[in-house]
């Protein structure tokens, strides 16, 4: 069955950076948007950023613009969330979801494949 799996969250200090990798089984890689969302303790589930099949880059909140970005390996069936810069707020639950066909869709509701989710902590 299609699947994802979702890694490489940790802890990390204010100021540094973390690279988290989503790597897909069971479903056509390419034809998906994939997303990454993140959950944190008391608040609403957040979308972070997106990239479509095409490697289009949608930014779904302007906090992490300048300092998260996404690209892909096709070749792989993984996705990468590469965050900068990174601040205490960032701290989160961080998951990757796919959604059909190729385009990103800003609401978690219409993903349709999720990673089981990686934790990454900003602190000193």
């Amino acid at each position: 069955q299609a699947r994802i799996v979702d890694s490489g969250g940790r802890l990390v200090p204010p100021g540094g950076s973390l690279r988290l990798s989503c790597a897909a089984s069971g479903f056509s890689w390419y034809d998906y948007a994939i997303a990454w969302f993140r959950l944190a303790p008391w608040k609403q589930r957040e979308g972070v950023v997106c990239i479509s099949s095409d490697e289009h880059i949608t930014y779904f909140t302007d906090s992490v613009k300048g300092r998260f970005t996404s690209s892909r390996d096709n070749a792989a069936n993984t996705v990468f969330l590469q965050m900068n810069n990174l601040k205490p707020e960032d701290t989160a639950v961080y998951n990757c979801a796919a959604v059909y066909p190729s385009q990103c869709e800003r609401s978690y509701s219409a993903y349709d494949v999720w990673g089981q989710g990686t934790q990454g902590t900003v602190s000193s």
